[in-house]
């Protein structure tokens, strides 16, 4: 009976230890195989760290590839608090470089962080200063490539383009309408520390930036510069509050160039208001078309046949009188007697009056509905401008010539980007 009690302990025993022996493979097992990523990630988030390495943004250029915005690459100044043994030596020797305050630049460089970047004195730095920072070869700081956006042609195509803000985010134009495609993703240089921050004698590991996607336009460069190059005329000689100019391509409806004053020096934005820097003139003013405005009641009256332009007649005396105003003629003392297609070739303001009298309110507003006017374009740019500004219902015919509309309108779409 005792041998048999002893036996049946020891196998018990054994079974014990074979059952904690499975389990501890089996937890190995897990740990080792299906939680190693996951650990390991984990474990080495905690020894290593990382200097960023900027991606370069895309290129915009022109339809024949001529360059509209670029990249310069510059450097940025960070630091890794827990390397700077001496922190008030640095920050003082930082704050003279870089021109800044000492208190707090030793903040900058006494924060409980892994990795500090010094913003904004210490972003996209010049030549000059990185050489300084980079000769006093203190532990813990250091100098990483950064990009800055350059527009070589400066005011030209200003609003169109827009600008960057410091951190490379497009802020407005085209560089924010496209800033998702544009924007790279940034590398790093991967480094291991201990938990004090000491450096391990570990290689480095270099993870390549990804550079943005490069957009290409449908504006012209030779027609972008003729168009700057008038309206600097025109507003040296006239004065003007505002100038604008867009050309487009009628068949395609594409924007061949498109400039407005008063404009502004992307590379230099923060040197101006925020009326100069976000107002689109082409895109956001609304403006009176006057005359260029007849053709719509002239295809109108045709298409509805409610005038003869070679057998009807119209006698202009100089003026007409429509809802208790008085319409001039630019001609004094009017053209006379005069077939329609006479008031048409000598833009007769009381003969196209008549036309939309002959017209009615109603079939003229439906032919504005059905040429597009009202509707917005769908041009990638942003603050595009709703069509028409008035209540046809509650004005006279001719004043269709002479009211607000939105600008940007087209039958055609218009699209900058391709």
């Amino acid at each position: 009976m005792f041998f048999s009690d002893i036996h049946t302990r020891i196998r018990f025993f054994f079974l014990l230890i074979l059952c904690i022996s499975i389990i501890i493979v089996i937890r190995v097992f897990y740990i080792q195989v299906i939680e190693y990523d996951k650990l390991s990630a984990f474990a080495e988030s905690l020894w290593s760290r990382k200097l960023p390495i900027g991606a370069d943004r895309g290129e915009i250029y022109d339809r024949n590839g001529k360059v509209l915005a670029t990249n310069l690459t510059t450097t940025s100044l960070v630091v890794i608090p827990n390397q700077i043994k001496n922190k008030e030596e640095v920050a003082k020797a930082l704050s003279e470089i870089l021109n800044s305050d000492y208190e707090d630049m030793l903040e900058h460089v006494s924060k409980k962080t892994s990795i500090e970047r010094i913003h904004p004195e210490g972003r996209q730095l010049s030549y000059d200063i990185a050489s300084q920072i980079d000769e006093l070869d203190f532990d813990g700081v250091y100098l990483v490539k950064e990009s800055k956006r350059y527009y070589p042609y400066g005011n030209v195509l200003s609003h169109v383009l827009g600008y960057v803000g410091i951190d490379n985010q497009g802020l407005s134009g085209l560089e924010l309408t496209y800033d998702e495609y544009l924007t790279g993703k940034d590398g790093a240089i991967n480094y291991f520390s201990d938990g004090k921050g000491n450096r391990l004698e570990i290689s480095e590991v270099y993870e390549e930036p990804q550079d943005g996607m490069n957009l290409q336009l449908t504006i012209d460069l030779d027609i972008q510069l003729a168009a700057e190059r008038e309206l600097d005329n025109v507003m040296s000689k006239y004065t003007p509050e505002h100038a604008l100019i867009m050309a487009m391509d009628p068949d395609t409806g594409e924007i061949l160039a498109m400039a407005s004053r008063p404009n502004f020096d992307p590379n230099n934005y923060q040197d101006y208001d925020t009326e100069t820097i976000n107002r689109n003139l082409p895109i956001w003013m609304t403006y009176e078309p006057g005359s260029t405005f007849k053709i719509m009641t002239l295809t109108s009256s045709i298409e509805e046949k409610t005038v003869n332009l070679f057998e009807d007649a119209y006698y202009d005396s100089g003026s007409i009188h429509v809802e208790g105003a008085t319409i001039h003629c630019w001609k004094s003392g009017g053209h006379g007697a005069q077939t329609y297609l006479n008031v048409v070739e000598n833009s007769c303001n009381p003969g196209f009056v008549t036309l939309g009298q002959k017209l009615g309110t109603q079939t003229l507003m439906s032919y504005i509905t059905k040429f597009g006017f009202g509707e917005k374009t769908g041009i990638d740019l942003n603050g595009e401008s709703n069509g028409i500004l008035f209540s046809i219902d509650k004005m006279g015919p001719l004043e269709l010539a002479t009211t607000s509309f939105g600008q940007g309108i087209s039958v055609t779409p218009i699209h900058l980007g391709v």
